[in-house]
């Protein structure tokens, strides 16, 4: 190659990447002046920690203190040009998504000025963190076409099942919530935050193994729509809904209970709890911790059991909602974990049981509520009979995946 074509086409890619740099910048400009995008968006909590869970993936695979100045340098930039010349109301959780899209410009900066396989990580790093927000973003419309088409809910179904075990969780921990103030406010804290361990689960796999880091990341991302799906098989929103403000003080005695005429309802209120997804999310995040740091492993404990605790106690669900998650989860992994062949018997098995497990409850508490009630022992013994296979196959299918990628598995262990 000729000195002159060289510099041409030197002088290409260098124009090419300024204009994409200068592209990257602009949207993320325009995303925060769009006042829409602000009241909608930035200050939510749930949306404004998705954003920040960028910050998470470039602090894990670049490691730069001099990155973090520029996302403070960037994020505070933001702010100004949003408070002091846009005159938007100043929001507490506005800050988190002024760093997270400050991340974003970082990490999409660098992906952009990057060669070889240092562009390549940066990519897997940058492209699934703006997937993840765009997940969460078009979470709302979904759950609103799902309440359109569902008018009426199966809450009294899954109550009923709830009462059939003659202990009635939610209830329990939401008076657990009223007695210790902090502990709500703790597991209030760790359900919101979600976004942030299953950015640090999926950054932490990057650092290692690309492949696996991306069956991961695509078990977390296809949970929202798989999930929707469900949801319009039963559609239903949870106790605090059609308890109001009787919950969590006054649920039905189980006599009641048992005599309660089971019926669809009519009920406002998203149609988000079977299976729960906020379980499935940290149930994926634990697993996936396996073989990494000690410390993201006791992170992804800590959110599995509060994230549990949160789900009932605000009256967002029910407990056969979190046993419902346990087979859906594993569906979800099995599904995504493309390193397995499909013929592999731990795939095959998790996928079926997991996929059968989910169908066969929405089905029995649809069709056969009353079943329940015949002995306290049959609710409790299909609940052990879903969870432990769940427990059990997942194992096995993470275990084959490590046999997969004996290296790779040896090395975590020895970081761990």
């Amino acid at each position: 190659m000729s000195a002159t074509n060289f510099s041409s086409g030197f002088t290409r890619s260098r124009v090419f990447r300024i204009g994409a740099t200068a592209a990257l910048f602009a949207v993320i400009v325009v995303l925060a002046v769009n006042r829409d995008f602000y009241t909608g968006s930035m200050v939510s909590a749930y949306l404004s920690l998705a954003l920040a869970s960028a910050l998470i993936v470039l602090a894990m695979i670049r490691r730069s203190w001099f990155d973090l100045l520029w996302v403070a340098a960037g994020g505070m930039l933001l702010a100004v040009i949003d408070y002091k010349v846009m005159h938007f109301q100043p929001m507490f959780m506005a800050g988190f998504s002024f760093a997270g899209l400050s991340a974003l410009a970082v990490l999409g900066a660098h992906t952009i000025w990057a060669e070889g396989e240092d562009q390549k990580l940066l990519l897997y790093g940058f492209l699934p963190a703006v997937l993840f927000v765009g997940s969460e973003w078009m979470a709302t419309t979904l759950l609103d076409i799902t309440e359109a088409l569902h008018p009426k809910t199966f809450d009294l179904y899954l109550y009923s099942f709830d009462c059939s075990l003659r202990v009635q969780f939610s209830f329990l921990v939401g008076q657990l919530f009223w007695a210790f103030p902090w502990l709500r406010f703790a597991c209030l804290v760790i359900y919101i935050a979600l976004p942030l361990p299953l950015a640090l689960v999926y950054a932490a796999h990057l650092r290692g193994e690309k492949k696996n880091a991306l069956a991961v990341m695509l078990a977390f991302l296809v949970t929202g729509p798989v999930g929707v799906l469900f949801y319009n098989m039963l559609p239903a929103c949870g106790p605090a809904h059609i308890f109001g403000p009787a919950f969590p003080w006054h649920p039905l005695p189980a006599d009641a209970a048992m005599h309660m005429a089971v019926a669809p309802v009519l009920l406002k209120g998203a149609r988000n709890a079977i299976p729960s997804l906020h379980m499935t999310w940290v149930l994926l995040v634990w697993w996936n911790s396996r073989g990494l740091q000690r410390w993201v492993r006791a992170i992804a404990l800590v959110f599995l059991v509060l994230t549990a605790m949160a789900t009932l106690g605000t009256g967002e669900h029910y407990f056969i909602d979190l046993v419902v998650a346990f087979p859906f989860s594993l569906m979800v992994q099995s599904l995504c974990s493309f390193s397995l062949p499909l013929r592999s018997a731990e795939r095959r098995t998790a996928f079926l049981f997991g996929t059968f497990a989910t169908l066969f409850w929405l089905a029995l508490l649809s069709f056969a509520p009353s079943l329940f009630w015949i002995s306290p022992l049959l609710p409790w013994a299909m609940v052990v009979a879903t969870v432990v296979p769940s427990i059990v196959l997942w194992r096995r299918l993470l275990g084959a995946g490590t046999e997969e990628h004996p290296v790779t598995a040896r090395a975590a262990a020895v970081t761990a």
